[in-house]
């Protein structure tokens, strides 16, 4: 009632009676009968309204008082009748009380005092997160949304079992496009006659036929070293699965003909435009034949990689026609500068080191000042006896600076370039790539996901033994004006060696060419043996660590250092090494403490597993056959239990970035 009299006072009414009053008064001022009718005519008009408004008020108190009792029956209705599951929980997540529904879901004929992880296990993560407060559980053969309200302590299930199944419908029948190529065709097929060629495409197309049909995929040659494939979601699930074995066939089967022949996939997926899953499989492939082919690359549009295959050593292929263009292409970009900056990874080795001198060198023979940027706090082992011989026999020492030193001295005309790594994450500061706008990568690791934005001139062949490999063949088309020093040459060579490990490893015709020629220039072996000598102390510490090892599955196996001591890069990758050569022993890992906090990983490998693989799940990288990483963790056996994981995901399953 009291809203009803704040309505009666703010009423049109209320103020039609004080107009009246107002006018009766006036009137009984100048003429008592005129002013008398008028109230009477007033209050009669009053009074009627007033029962108007009074009938009205009551209707609508009777419409309201049925409404709600309405709402109710439909609210206890709803509650009780409807299909959506309702859980009443206490604190201890006890069921205090359950609608017949949900009784109806787990076929029980009451739930009252049960806990409610009977229901579903999954629920226990949903009342114990922050942020989500959803999630799909299982319950039987249907498939139900849970929506947990917990401040209520109550929990909705709402059936989507035929929604996922549309869902999943959906996504299985979405389109893909893959791009095949033929790694070596051009390569083999050279000196062949018409015959012998025809014969050669014949086999190849009968074998990419044979499986595209028992696949279901439409599959046609485009050219004669490629074809495009045209499947759906459900198809590449099932590839996947089969760890996409056409890459085992084609190799096996042309390998029985004297062929040798790999195949490199790149596959676009996860979009309805026709034109971005063409994209997506084009760059797919690109980033493939840029980690040395044998491989399958699937990417959907989020940038998420996939990775198969990868199960052979990149077969050298590069020419000498591509190195003369690059060295070319860099010698214009380093008479456009007005200095060269030169850097490589974090914690450099000697390959970074040599291919750093290497370049430097270029913009000598250019007459380009050039420097090698450093953070001497991170030079170690060989790498510290190295800039001590420098420092005590040559005279461009002083080229050596600090990341700070670097971004003082550089204009917008200075050219930037990355040694032996393509990832910014990894570049001794990448405060430099970002100052300057003219930047070149030389590397010799497979490309990964992440990679310098947009360089303007990318040197990378995974098929070379090391980056001074790449750098020694560039200096060959440099101008003769400068010649390579002794020392200059012998850290090249140093380079080389390290990363071949003496020749044994990764080593082509072109490998030893390259030696070749930095001999020619002086390069000293000696001086290699002394600066790659190691002393008792690290030989000692490296035994320790192996006598930890222990296989985690056959052929590979794992060593680590202790939780309570850190270890230097170097001896982690040498233990790795001293390990392959085992008996028995197909792969090698090493975990340890790094300095910077971080555990570190190193990886190798006979080429019958990929290691580059198992480190690129742990978000490191490589090569098929000499990998590593740094993760965080706590300790090393969570590290280890990281490893495992990795290594089993690689083997039995896929291999997701």
């Amino acid at each position: 009632m009291d809203t009803y009299r704040k309505r009666l006072i703010r009423h049109p009414l209320m103020y039609l009676t004080v107009i009246g009053l107002i006018g009766s008064i006036l009137l009984f001022f100048w003429n008592f009968w005129f002013g008398a009718a008028y109230a009477v005519v007033i209050a009669i008009g009053l009074v009627y309204a007033w029962r108007i408004e009074k009938i009205t008020f009551q209707d609508t108190e009777k419409h309201i008082e049925s409404l709600s009792f309405r709402m109710k029956k439909v609210g206890a209705e709803a509650l009780l009748e409807m299909p959506i599951g309702i859980l009443l929980v206490n604190d201890k997540f006890v069921i205090e009380w359950a609608n017949p529904y949900m009784s109806q879901i787990l076929d029980e004929e009451t739930l009252i005092g049960q806990e409610m992880f009977i229901i579903s296990e999954d629920l226990y993560s949903l009342t114990k997160s922050e942020e989500k407060r959803e999630k799909t559980v299982s319950i039987g053969d249907r498939q139900f949304k849970v929506v947990y309200k917990q401040e209520e302590k109550l929990l909705y299930f709402f059936d989507v079992t035929e929604q996922l199944k549309i869902e999943s419908k959906y996504y299985a029948d979405r389109t893909v496009i893959a791009i095949l190529f033929i790694d070596n065709y051009d390569e083999l097929t050279q000196g062949m006659d018409d015959q012998a060629r025809s014969l050669t495409n014949t086999i190849v197309t009968s074998i990419i036929n044979e499986w595209a049909f028992a696949h279901g995929i439409f599959a046609k040659r485009i050219s004669s070293d490629r074809f495009l494939a045209v499947l759906n979601e459900s198809i590449l699930s099932e590839l996947e699965k089969k760890k996409f074995s056409i890459l085992d066939d084609i190799r096996e089967k042309t390998a029985q003909k004297n062929l040798s022949l790999t195949l490199s996939i790149g596959v676009g997926t996860g979009s309805s435009s026709l034109i971005k899953l063409g994209e997506l499989a084009q760059s797919s492939l690109d980033l493939v034949l840029g980690r040395g082919g044998d491989q399958v690359a699937i990417k959907q549009p989020n940038g998420k990689l996939k990775f198969y295959g990868g199960k052979t050593n990149p077969v050298e292929k590069r020419t000498r026609v591509r190195a003369r263009v690059i060295s070319h292409a860099l010698q214009d970009l380093i008479n456009e500068s007005d200095q060269v900056f030169i850097m490589g990874h974090k914690n450099p080795d000697m390959d970074a080191i040599g291919a750093a001198i290497g370049v430097r060198k270029m913009a000598l023979k250019n007459k380009v000042e050039g420097y090698v940027v450093l953070n001497f706090d991170e030079l170690n082992g060989s790498v510290s006896r190295l800039m001590n011989e420098i420092e005590k026999n040559s005279d461009f020492y002083n080229y050596f600076i600090t990341p700070d030193e670097a971004l003082s001295l550089m204009t917008d005309k200075s050219l930037v370039v990355i040694v032996d790594t393509h990832k910014p994450s990894l570049v001794i500061d990448d405060r430099l790539l970002k100052r300057s706008e003219i930047v070149v990568v030389i590397d010799h690791h497979r490309r990964g996901e992440e990679f310098v934005q947009n360089p303007t001139l990318v040197y990378m062949e995974p098929y070379a033994s090391s980056t001074a490999e790449l750098v020694t063949e560039l200096l060959e088309y440099q101008p003769e004006d400068e010649k390579l020093s002794k020392l200059e040459a012998t850290a090249l060579l140093s380079g080389i060696i390290v990363d071949t490990k003496s020749f044994t490893l990764r080593t082509g015709a072109r490998t030893f060419e390259a030696a070749s020629y930095l001999r020619t220039y002086g390069a000293d072996t000696i001086l290699v043996q002394q600066l790659l000598k190691e002393d008792i102390d690290t030989y000692i510490e490296r035994s320790k660590i192996i006598q930890t090892v222990e296989f985690v599955y056959p052929g590979i196996a794992v060593a680590y250092g202790g939780d309570n001591k850190q270890y230097d890069s170097v001896l982690i990758a040498q233990t790795a090494d001293i390990l392959l050569t085992m008996k028995d022993v197909s792969a090698s890992f090493v975990i340890a403490h790094r300095s910077d906090g971080l555990i570190g990983i190193s990886a190798r490998s006979l080429g019958d597993i990929n290691v580059q693989l198992v480190m690129e799940n742990l978000g490191g990288g490589g090569h098929l056959t000499n990998a590593a990483c740094q993760i965080k963790a706590d300790t090393i056996e969570e590290a280890v239990l990281y490893l495992r994981k990795a290594i089993l995901e690689t083997l039995e399953g896929s291999n997701e970035e």
